[in-house]
């Protein structure tokens, strides 16, 4: 069975799901908790990197621990072009705690340049991680970004990067590229009926997405 960990960053959330052979690392934190990423992975034997989408405070590490640890980096191909430019998805918001997120960070995202991995694996819904050891599989959670993805652990846990947030309550995240999309993934989430929800910001809730 697997597990999910809990890296905090700051604001951020990363997470290692493990089983007693291998480990995926989900998401990266920014730079300034580098070696706090690496010492928790250096628990685990990590086999890939998945990042939710590519925004800086998901992103900032990947390059360096891929180097690191020898592992690929996994990310959906939609949001590639975020490396070179945060502007070519630009974020919107709603609601007060959304324009207060999107005003603390809009001006970081677009100064803050990420490094690209030289080591790539583009994925998609439907992918499995069980080449990497791990009974998960992707799933396409897009409005956060274009190519916003989760992983679903054994249909009990879901990891949704910012496709939801849970920075005062839980519920569709605060900040989208695409409003429409950002709906319709919500309503894909709340199909999947219960799940044990870890987002990119927030504390993890066991519940049904209402």
């Amino acid at each position: 069975m697997s597990k999910v960990h809990l890296i905090k960053c700051g604001t951020e959330n990363c997470y290692i799901v493990s089983n007693d052979n291998a480990a995926v690392l989900v998401d990266t934190g920014t730079k300034e908790y580098l070696d706090t990423v690496i010492a928790e992975c250096g628990k685990y034997d990590i086999k890939l990197i998945v990042l939710t989408h590519t925004h800086f405070d998901h992103a900032d590490n990947a390059a360096a621990l891929s180097e690191r640890f020898g592992v690929p980096v996994a990310y959906n191909r939609a949001d590639d072009e975020l490396f070179e430019n945060y502007n070519a998805q630009p974020l919107k918001c709603y609601g007060l705690t959304g324009r207060v997120v999107l005003g603390m960070s809009k001006k970081v995202l677009a100064e803050t340049k990420v490094d690209r991995p030289e080591n790539v694996v583009f994925i998609k819904d439907g992918d499995s991680l069980s080449e990497y050891g791990i009974d998960a599989d992707i799933i396409g959670l897009p409005g956060h970004t274009s190519g916003s993805i989760g992983v679903d652990v054994e249909g009990k846990a879901l990891l949704v990067g910012d496709a939801l947030d849970n920075w005062v309550l839980p519920g569709m995240g605060h900040l989208y590229s695409d409003l429409d999309a950002m709906k319709k993934t919500y309503e894909k989430i709340r199909s999947l009926g219960e799940r044990t929800i870890f987002y990119g910001h927030g504390k993890p809730t066991v519940t049904k997405v209402r």
